[in-house]
């Protein structure tokens, strides 16, 4: 095992040129937080008494169901054993990602932070669905990806196979494909070594007005909202004011550091470097993904570019079993939309089950999680309905629309609708009665529902039947 550098950079004085940014994408349980344990271990930021497997899922429910939820940034220390930086300590910024589709939006804002990825793929399981989704977001990014065969240790492993899977994909050559073993710790330092090779360094202005992307969030009930920022350009310092872009909103910094990997306070950060703030601000509101921070005395006049608004694919009302909670459940919402920006919310009342909250979620699982820690986190008693997904309505006379609920879906003014359902359903035209049935379908465009062939895929309109036979498809 290679030494610990015993002369780390600190931050706020790290040379730019030193610092290297990258994260770990793959399709799930393809072992990324693995590889982040050994990568720890090697370059010594944690004690081996307190080392335990999964270090960086810090919630209960991703130890429970043995998935990564939520994105972890790292500070690492470490001098290559091989190249022309051999011996030179550099700082190695590494985030670990969640693999799931589900939680694909926290991959992507990783990704914005970052100049470099490690494309991590099974060695016994090859190129999956993910492995191609995450490729594409760093391609998109315009990042260095460093292809990787993992789990090459099991007996089942076809490094030869995918390697040259994983290099015609990428535009590579096989051997450029580094074969490690997470597990076991074979590779991982050859790997440190290519991340400081291959990843450029951070591009940024240190002598201009300091500029630094929220990427996430999360609320301590003690220290208020804690900010987790990538320094662009400038630099932040500790006891500075500082401005939120987008709302205007100045405060103090009152604590300013790195994750190391726990919360290791600094006099500042610079150019390149990922870090924490904390402001002491307690409303959520202050603190946005996304958002650009500067200074407030000769700060930017430009914010960054941001991150594109998630879209739901999954709706669910949410209620508190007892109505006297609504406040409560209002605020938890805000809480953990602040450590999870894909969450979308908006009131909603129900005749049977009274006030609470139309919630949209990137998918099943998002769903499952957003309610386990709901109840987990905030101790709230809560009440789902139904699962429901976004309906595109396309109108005779006006723009197509969606709607997240069958409740406000424009029947009476529809043609045709779609969804991501098998067998999507139309209302029926303008009038509701029977007797006006045939006169408003031979005035407007024909009403149809279009269904998908399980066994050829092809799609077909079967056109929708009259309220009088089916009066519960059209109210369904």
């Amino acid at each position: 095992m290679p030494a610990t550098p015993t002369h780390v950079p600190e931050p706020s004085r790290t040379d730019p040129a030193l610092i290297r940014n990258f994260c770990i994408i793959a399709h799930i349980d393809h072992g990324k937080s693995t590889l982040a344990d050994r990568m720890l271990q090697l370059t010594g930021v944690v004690d081996v008494r307190q080392m335990r497997a999964q270090y960086l899922d810090r919630m209960d429910i991703e130890r429970e169901r043995g998935i990564t939820i939520k994105s972890q940034a790292v500070r690492l220390p470490w001098a290559p054993t091989l190249g022309e930086d051999q011996g030179t300590t550099h700082v190695l910024n590494m985030i670990d990602t969640p693999g799931h589709v589900d939680f694909t939006y926290e991959v992507s804002r990783s990704l914005a932070a970052c100049e470099g990825t490690v494309l991590l793929v099974d060695a016994a399981q090859g190129i999956e669905a993910q492995t191609l989704a995450n490729l594409y977001l760093a391609m998109e990014n315009d990042l260095t990806i460093i292809p990787v065969l993992n789990k090459i240790d099991l007996p089942a492993a076809q490094p030869e196979k995918f390697s040259e899977e994983l290099a015609n994909l990428i535009g590579c050559q096989p051997e450029d494909v580094l074969r490690v073993s997470a597990k076991t710790g074979i590779g991982v330092d050859a790997l440190l070594n290519r991340v400081v090779r291959d990843v450029p360094a951070p591009v940024g202005k240190a002598d201009e007005a300091a500029r630094a992307m929220i990427f996430d969030s999360v609320y301590d009930p003690y220290r208020g909202v804690v900010t987790y920022v990538r320094v662009i350009d400038g630099q932040l310092n500790k006891r500075e004011r500082i401005r939120m872009m987008s709302t205007g909103a100045t405060h103090e910094l009152l604590e300013i550091g790195v994750s190391s990997p726990e919360m290791t306070p600094a006099d500042g950060i610079g150019v390149g470097e990922v870090g924490y703030i904390i402001t002491g601000v307690k409303d959520v509101r202050q603190s946005k993904v996304g958002d650009t921070i500067t200074s407030l005395h000769n700060g930017a006049t430009e914010a960054l570019g941001g991150y594109k608004d998630p879209k739901p694919m999954v709706f669910s009302g949410l209620y508190p079993l007892d109505g006297s909670d609504y406040p409560d459940l209002r605020e938890a919402l805000d809480k953990l939309q602040l450590n999870d920006a894909a969450l979308v919310y908006e009131p909603e009342t129900s005749a049977a089950l009274g006030f609470g909250f139309r919630v949209g979620f990137l998918g099943l699982l998002h769903l499952d999680v957003v309610r386990e820690r709901l109840e987990r986190e905030f101790g709230l008693e809560l009440i789902a309905t139904a699962r429901t997904w976004s309906t595109a309505w396309r109108w005779r006379t006006a723009p197509s629309t969606s709607s997240p609920t069958r409740a406000s879906s424009p029947r009476a003014r529809s043609t045709r609708c779609t969804s991501p359902s098998s067998a999507p359903r139309c209302s029926r035209p303008a009038s509701s009665s029977a007797r006006s049935w045939s006169s408003a379908s031979s005035a407007a465009e024909p009403c149809s529902a279009w269904t998908t062939s399980p066994r050829t895929g092809s799609r077909s309109a079967t056109p929708c039947r009259s309220p009088r036979s089916s009066s519960t498809s059209s109210t369904s």
